[in-house]
């Protein structure tokens, strides 16, 4: 089974959870026994051409007849960028991706295409149609969604046009999340016998090894001895929620007055968070950190007290099992691939979205009950590891390339 990946972020280009389930996904499908070939944008360096090692020497020595399941990354360096909106260059780049694909064809005799999201739909059509290759589509996001079901402005309707088209072409729809599959159903009409839904997961080994080793001189870069830590991380944009979180930090600061808060990320609102910091006078309080690294990220999940995702629209919320893995507790908005990632009161708490002084009573809550907060961390935890491993979501993945596959060699082109 040789397999087409197209997606726009990979590693070291990781902007949010599409990055990371595509960093997760490539291997454990190699695992699996699939021979990928992954073709992405050089947007932040990498290799050209690599082969990943992450896939076992039993697997290596498999015969030639499946290709000893490689998994290989085609990073395609873009040309210089002309001051044109997001959308056009992203189509630009997508010629890039198209010419690089045809290549790849005339060597690979590929059984299916698998796009990740409207960034690289363009070429993902282009090469199914040249190929008569069926196109599998995952949607990681919507642009109607992330407007609350609105459109503002040009780039918005180009791009919600863009995933219309990509969910049509597209053999199946793959969803992150029940709350996913329902928002393509009803935003592009795709009929429901064409979506699928596979959950994204989590990798707990990098967490585990940290429970082996001191993370005290760790923890004291970060806050006082005496000091509660409540973290965010995640792009520093209206849709995340740190504007909320901010402003329910004074309640907790009322009842805690020794807790600091950390948002990680990057964003549009970075400054506006701060300023308002200031404004409240809790500056001192509340860290806007900027961009860490994944290991300073692991390892904050694992020294603070509660992790804190107060998201308007998430998909799915990959970084809420991050924490979970990290056996970190957990308070999030009730909203999107959230409430099916957290079972309240079972697994973390979850809240009312957009509402602070509701983050802040589940805040407050985690902070007091340390004991039950830490049973929810270890039930979350077990979860996990049964539910959202990527070698279960890869073989799901196989089950339903191979139906594809089943029905292209039943259908005429």
């Amino acid at each position: 089974m040789r397999i087409l990946i197209l997606s726009w972020e990979y590693t070291p280009h990781v902007v949010g959870g599409l990055g990371a389930h595509v960093n997760a996904l490539v291997p454990a499908l190699a695992r699996a026994g699939v021979d990928v070939t992954l073709l992405t944008p050089r947007l932040q360096g990498g290799k050209a051409r690599e082969l990943l090692s992450e896939i076992s020497q039993k697997r290596k020595k498999r015969s030639r007849k499946n290709n000893g399941a490689r998994a290989v990354i085609e990073r395609i360096t873009l040309g210089p960028a002309s001051a044109q909106s997001f959308f056009s260059a992203a189509q630009a780049a997508n010629g890039a991706l198209e010419a690089r694909g045809r290549k790849l064809f005339a060597k690979n005799n590929f059984d299916l295409i698998h796009a990740h999201d409207w960034l690289v739909s363009f070429a993902g059509i282009a090469l199914k149609h040249a190929y008569k290759t069926p196109l599998l589509a995952t949607m990681h996001a919507t642009e109607r969604g992330r407007g609350h079901g609105a459109l503002g402005g040009e780039s918005a309707l180009a791009i919600n046009s863009a995933e219309w088209w990509l969910t049509y072409e597209a053999w199946r729809v793959i969803a992150t999340s029940g709350f996913m599959a329902e928002e393509v159903k009803k935003y592009f009409h795709v009929p429901a016998d064409k979506v699928e839904i596979i959950s994204n997961g989590v990798d707990a080994a990098p967490f585990d090894a940290l429970a082996k080793i001191s993370l005290k001189s760790f923890r004291r870069k970060w806050a006082r001895a005496q000091e509660r830590i409540v973290f965010m991380v995640g792009r520093i944009v209206q849709e995340k929620g740190a504007q909320v979180l901010l402003e329910a930090a004074p309640r907790v600061l009322a009842e805690f007055p020794e807790t600091k808060f950390i948002v990680a990320g990057l964003g549009g609102m970075s400054d506006f968070i701060r300023e308002r910091a200031r404004e409240l006078g809790i500056a001192e309080r509340f860290l806007v950190a900027g961009f860490i690294s994944d290991e300073e990220r692991n390892r904050l999940f694992k020294v603070a007290d509660v992790a804190v995702f107060p998201s308007l629209y998430e998909p799915f919320g990959i970084v809420a099992l991050e924490a979970m893995a990290a056996k970190c507790p957990v308070v999030v908005s009730e909203t999107g691939g959230l409430r099916e990632v957290v079972r309240h009161a079972e697994t973390g708490i979850t809240v009312y979205p957009n509402d602070r002084e509701s983050l802040a009573w589940g805040i407050l809550h985690t902070l007091e009950h340390r004991e039950w907060a830490r049973a929810r961390a270890d039930n979350a935890y077990r979860m996990v590891k049964e539910e959202y491993n990527w070698d279960r979501i890869a073989a799901r993945t196989v089950e339903i390339y191979s139906r594809v596959m089943r029905e292209r060699e039943k259908a005429k082109w």
